[in-house]
């Protein structure tokens, strides 16, 4: 006995978490940066030495020269930013198993948001609610809420269905120890492995749930073929009253079964908020504020698991090893939230949309990690509800001032006390808090009150996640982790086609410059209330469409027209100060390539992003920053257009193929076509007249490489344009008027700069 209980005390001492700084790659990257800091000194020196020069003596003009070395600072400047990440990145390991009992573990609150089922299939949406029914924790610890802002009734039926459904798939998940907790991703793969396959009765059980899960589909898909019919062209969306249901509350069939197999089910509540055109609704934020609400009065779980509607867990440990950090003595108190990585289950091998964002989750999060941890990054985290509030009813605020705060209902003020533990939901509480969570998510609960300024997710940017994690959470002291599993905890459904990723990539620019050209800018706004590192990483996120999109729309026409014209604008290849450009080119190309080779990564990979880091920048990010001055100056509305999931069977065939599909608005087309059109005539004029007519190559060179490496790295556009025939290809009347209007404004655009 007494070994037992010294073999306890020692386990309970044992960490639960370690963290390791990369030393290698921090090594690397601080060498990095002390040599492409010294070069970008003299790429400055030798712009700065241009103003000293007798005019005479100037070989170009002062417009353009003054534009590209514009253009060098702004991306000197992001790089500068960028430092922050690669100062001391760091991975860490968890050990769950260290975990106490499950009678000691705290509470979860899972929020999933949906709102369109046009656009967001209900049967993917329905599979992650059973996913995330069917974690491995305590069930009656465990409730979840779904959010559907279009309030369809479609998306209620599908909730009762999956709970019906979710009688049969969770004992059996947890009878046979199944780790593809997911029914769709579990059954799609005959081959993965999950189960005893030399059972018989796990086989035959197994069977016996994969008949009840198609039978689940094939009522979903029917209902949903008869609501499309009966709401052809009425929308809901914007204008519907406030439905709250617990799933599942009248079933006495399921009440009378889990007696009979001792099968407690987690609580799965369904939540429409009210919305009227009259009232602003707030987006996502605003979905997730009504969940705080509501959740805080029927279960008030210390913790929440956000998830997107098509995010689904793909493993049943993701929230014991969240509560490896959340339970931790050592860092509990100031931990805000443990952020896990997005991972896709369609991406293809080339990933030519970058969609798997490699970028953020293989490199800048374990940067992030090593200063005060990631940001809120819209899925896949496990927040601490506390941190979201601000204060408290131990702080010893009054009544009203709490009021003023959190709204008017008494019982969710009661719910604000650290101490408080509402009773599991039951039948004799069921009237009261129904009616009282339908008033939580009422579209006038929040006027007079500071849901969105000071508590909850925060309001004013479509990027809710990044200014909540900024401005609500590190700005206060709160701190995150971020977590890296060799096995995906979470799998999602990413962008297969260029216009999705497109009108995505425009949202989120404008949500990030909001937040940037604001009072609440990281530069400004952070130091004081958090290191310089992490304020420059969160500067990093928020400028970087702006900082990104004019700088690489000047270096796609500035050059190039200079060129036409024989206007140089860099040094010779005999001059000192051309290994300078050539150095700085080839370190910012390697520096890439490194980071995607070090993450598994290709260099067929490294093209791709490279080519959709030009794309997006003169398309979505230009238009994102655009519009976010335009709201700032109050000549635009800010606009939020939830990302379609559902496939495209000729879509996903020409992103399987490593094809580009072009069907996209011309909006996104027309710079496309126009700077590859500008970059080929420059290229071949500049050519031409540089080798043969004028024979000042050296003079040129680098001009001529510049639309030469454009061209190169951009293939697949002058393909869209020339040879495809398919349904995917640009259409040639883009190309075509394109053409026209660069015939007419080019020529004046390079009057101007000559002058």
């Amino acid at each position: 006995m007494r070994a037992n209980k010294a073999m306890e005390k020692q386990q309970n001492s044992l960490p639960l978490h370690v963290s390791h700084v990369k030393k290698s790659s921090l090594i690397i990257n601080r060498s990095l940066v002390l040599l492409h800091f010294t070069s970008l000194a003299f790429l400055v020196y030798y712009r700065v030495s241009y103003f000293f020069q007798v005019s005479n003596a100037r070989a170009a003009p002062l417009l353009p020269w003054l534009l590209v070395f514009a253009a060098e600072l702004l991306l000197s400047f992001q790089w500068l930013l960028g430092i922050a990440y690669r100062w001391r990145p760091i991975s860490r390991t968890v050990f769950p198993e260290r975990l106490p009992e499950a009678d000691q573990l705290p509470g979860i609150d899972v929020f999933i948001c949906t709102a369109d089922p046009t656009k967001e299939p209900t049967v993917e949406v329905m599979n992650t609610v059973l996913s995330a029914m069917a974690l491995d924790y305590p069930p009656e610890k465990l409730h979840v809420y779904l959010s559907d802002d279009g309030g369809a009734s479609i998306t209620l039926l599908g909730m009762r269905e999956a709970w019906k459904f979710a009688r049969s798939w969770l004992p059996f998940c947890k009878r046979f120890g199944i780790k593809t907790i997911c029914p769709e991703a579990y059954f799609s793969d005959p081959e993965n492995g999950d189960g005893d396959s030399g059972n018989a009765e796990f086989i035959v059980e197994r069977e016996k749930i994969k008949e009840k899960y198609t039978e689940f589909k094939e009522r979903v898909t029917r209902a949903i073929e008869k609501w499309g019919l009966e709401n052809e062209g009425i929308s809901r969306s914007r204008d519907h009253p406030s439905v709250v249901e617990v799933i599942g509350e009248n079933d006495n069939e399921a009440a009378n079964e889990e007696q009979q197999m001792n099968n407690k089910m987690p609580l799965l509540v369904y939540v429409a908020r009210e919305k009227r055109p009259s009232h602003p609704h707030n987006f996502k934020a605003g979905a997730l504020n009504v969940l705080l609400r509501v959740s805080g009065v029927m279960s008030n779980s210390p913790y929440i698991l956000m998830l997107d509607c098509d995010m689904y867990c793909n493993d049943p440990t993701s929230a014991r090893q969240a509560m490896c950090f959340h339970i931790d003595p050592k860092i509990s108190s100031s931990l805000a939230f443990v952020q896990f990585p997005q991972k896709f289950h369609n991406i293809s091998q080339d990933d030519i949309y970058d969609s798997q964002l490699r970028y953020i989750f293989w490199s800048l999060w374990y940067g992030m990690d090593g200063l005060k941890g990631p940001i809120v990054s819209g899925t896949n985290f496990y927040m601490k509800r506390e941190a979201l509030y601000s204060v408290s009813m131990q702080e010893g605020i009054d009544l009203t001032e709490l009021k003023n705060s959190f709204g008017p209902s008494n019982e969710f003020l009661k719910s604000l006390r650290r101490n408080s533990k509402p009773s599991r939901y039951d039948n004799d509480s069921s009237s009261t808090l129904l009616q009282e969570s339908k008033f939580l998510a009422s579209c006038a609960y929040e006027s007079n009150s500071k849901w969105g300024e000071k508590v909850g997710f925060m309001y004013h940017s479509l990027v809710e996640d990044y200014f909540t994690g900024f401005k609500q959470l590190h700005c206060k002291g709160w701190r995150s982790v971020y977590l890296n599993p060799e096995r995906p905890q979470f799998l999602g459904t990413s962008t297969t086609n260029l216009n999705d990723s497109l009108v995505q990539g425009t949202r989120w620019s404008s949500g990030l410059v909001q937040v940037a050209i604001s009072k609440y800018c990281p530069l400004i706004y952070g130091p004081p209330r958090m290191s310089l590192l992490e304020s420059m990483a969160y500067a990093d996120l928020g400028m970087f469409p702006l900082l990104n999109c004019l700088p690489l729309w000047c270096f796609a026409t500035v050059p190039q027209l200079c060129l036409l014209h024989g206007i140089p604008l860099y040094p010779e290849v005999s001059s000192s100060s051309f290994p300078i450009f050539v150095f700085v080119f080839l370190s910012a190309l390697s520096k890439h390539l490194y980071e995607v080779l070090s993450t598994s990564g290709s260099i067929k990979i490294w093209r791709n992003e490279q080519r959709i880091w030009m794309i997006r920048a003169v398309t979505c990010q230009l238009y994102g920053s655009l519009n976010a001055i335009m709201h700032k100056l109050g000549l635009a509305e800010a606009s939020f257009s939830a990302t379609n999931k559902v496939a495209d069977d000729e879509q996903v065939k020409l992103y399987g193929m490593g094809k580009f599909d072009f069907r996209t608005s011309k909006m996104f087309l027309a710079p496309l076509v126009t700077i590859i059109l500008l970059n080929i005539a420059a290229f071949v004029c500049g050519a031409i007249r540089s080798t043969i007519i004028k024979g000042d190559w050296d003079k040129m060179f680098v001009q001529i490489s510049l639309p030469f490496y454009i061209l190169v790295m951009n293939y697949a556009i002058i393909e869209g344009m020339i040879v495809r025939k398919d349904n995917g290809r640009i259409p040639p009347s883009v190309t075509l008027s394109s053409a026209l209007l660069s015939g007419i404004f080019l020529p004046l655009v390079s009057i101007i700069l000559r002058h």
